[in-house]
């Protein structure tokens, strides 16, 4: 069961790795088969800007009068991630990673120099498939053909549901 989605700042961009390990099973001097199991999804996503509250919900700390405190105690809470990103054709492609968590986020800090540079959050995550049902990601582009309008339409408004057929 999933809560309703909150909005986390604005994005730069997001790089999503799928994990696969494979075996080779040899027999008679050549492979005869090839093993392969999933093993996740490696998550990077830069962020113009991670607010504390945003930071704390990822990472399960907490913020108190304003003031962000992480301790060696906090545990990053299982979340879904849900996003859009423009397609070529001005369409949209929508995207659910279903099951997953976030690392500690990293900090850079530089001294103001002669011209301004942009400081940005870049958050890690390991996204893994779903016990009940092996789903790990729902895609969808809004302009393929049958597309259901009102599964875009509500595409942030919870975490989406497999369709049934």
């Amino acid at each position: 069961t999933y809560e309703s989605p909150i909005k986390l700042e604005r994005a730069i961009s997001a790089k999503i790795t799928p994990k696969m390990t494979s075996e080779n099973i040899y027999s008679d001097d050549t492979v005869e088969d090839v093993i392969s199991s999933f093993e996740g999804i490696d998550v990077e996503i830069e962020l113009n800007q991670l607010s504390l509250e945003s930071r704390a919900i990822l990472q399960g700390a907490k913020v108190v009068k304003g003031v962000l405190i992480e301790s060696k105690d906090d545990l990053a809470p299982t979340i879904a991630l849900g996003f859009k990103s423009k397609k070529t054709n001005g369409k949209y492609r929508y995207v659910w990673l279903l099951k997953g968590k976030f690392e500690l986020a990293s900090d850079e800090y530089d001294t103001e120099a002669e011209k301004p540079k942009a400081q940005s959050a870049k958050l890690k995550g390991n996204f893994y498939p779903r016990g009940f049902d092996g789903n790990y990601r729902f895609i969808c582009d809004e302009d393929a053909e049958g597309v259901d309008a009102t599964i875009i339409n509500g595409w942030f408004d919870a975490v989406v549901s497999e369709p049934e057929i």
